[in-house]
């Protein structure tokens, strides 16, 4: 299973991910290739077709480039498909690349949680693509390889297949109409698992369906890990989990400080207001190569 998994991390360096960034959306394992760009070194090119082409790290000394929503990585390391305490779903998008601190806390992090007996193992989505920058599909972050999805699944207790990776569905913790989480579904071990991260000092923010957070408001306000937990629109089907900046890595933009308390007062209930849960699409356009830091096109063009 090993060497198959890995063969198809290797196949990925001739193809580019075209599949939904959706944690229960279905991937492929049959990725087909994109054709390449005319002039990748026009700054005017959108960042995302440049980036999603690359499908190998650069090889440079690591460093997360610009800020968690415009930026890029070099220096990439993948997170191994399998781990005592954790599986890598979705292969085919290849983007379980990130910042080695970052591969470092979610296979240590797993470790703890399957340690005390929270969860088996946990099932990582994506991280970020081989060089960082934005994607071909969904997620306006994950672009310097400090952020990563967390599926609020746990582990099966066998080795995935090649179609499970690709092909099973995350679970959805909240209802249709958005209010509440599905008590079908959200138990302890849901609410616990996010602690375990959220606990990490490392852990910058952690983003929720605000379903979830007012569940966890349920049964722990107040607590001190609860200020790093924030709602936000999706995160149904999984959590998101950001860590700093690493110590020295002075082309790393950090997050703003998140203001005091654990977030269940009065902020809580625009999550629930009408506008809110059913905000209007607006479609932005792309960014382009110009808008990164200039560091990033020498990221993405290495070969």
């Amino acid at each position: 299973m090993r060497s198959k998994l890995f063969g198809l991390i290797l196949a990925l360096a001739d193809v580019a991910c075209a599949s939904p960034a959706s944690a229960q959306d279905k991937g492929t394992i049959a990725p087909k290739p994109l054709p390449p760009l005319a002039n990748p070194a026009d700054p005017g090119v959108p960042a995302k077709e440049a980036f999603g082409r690359a499908m190998t790290p650069a090889e440079a000394q690591t460093r997360s480039i610009g800020s968690y929503w415009r930026g890029c990585l070099a220096g990439a390391k993948a997170l191994p498909v399998d781990g005592e305490s954790w599986q890598v779903v979705r292969l085919s998008r290849n983007r379980m690349w990130g910042n080695p601190a970052m591969i470092a806390f979610l296979e240590r992090f797993s470790r703890k949680a399957k340690a005390e007996g929270v969860w088996n193992g946990i099932l990582v989505g994506d991280i970020s693509q081989p060089r960082g920058g934005p994607m071909l599909t969904g997620h306006a972050s994950h672009q310097v390889g400090l952020d990563a999805d967390v599926w609020l699944t746990p582990m099966p207790d066998h080795a995935l297949s090649l179609e499970e990776r690709e092909n099973m569905s995350a679970v959805n913790m909240v209802t249709e109409d958005g209010l509440s989480v599905d008590r079908a579904h959200w138990t302890p071990a849901q609410a616990g698992i996010i602690k375990a991260a959220a606990e990490e000092p490392e852990v910058d923010r952690i983003f929720v369906n605000a379903a979830i957070k007012k569940a966890l408001c349920e049964t722990a306000k107040g607590q001190p890990w609860m200020n790093k937990v924030r709602a936000y629109w999706g995160h149904n089907y999984h959590f998101h989990i950001r860590i700093k900046c690493p110590a020295g890595d002075a082309a790393c933009q950090p997050q703003d400080a998140l203001p005091p308390g654990d977030g269940c007062d009065k902020s809580l209930a625009w999550w629930f207001t009408d506008e809110t849960l059913h905000p209007r699409a607006e479609p932005k356009p792309p960014i382009a190569m110009a808008q990164l830091p200039r560091e990033c096109r020498k990221v993405v063009l290495e070969k």
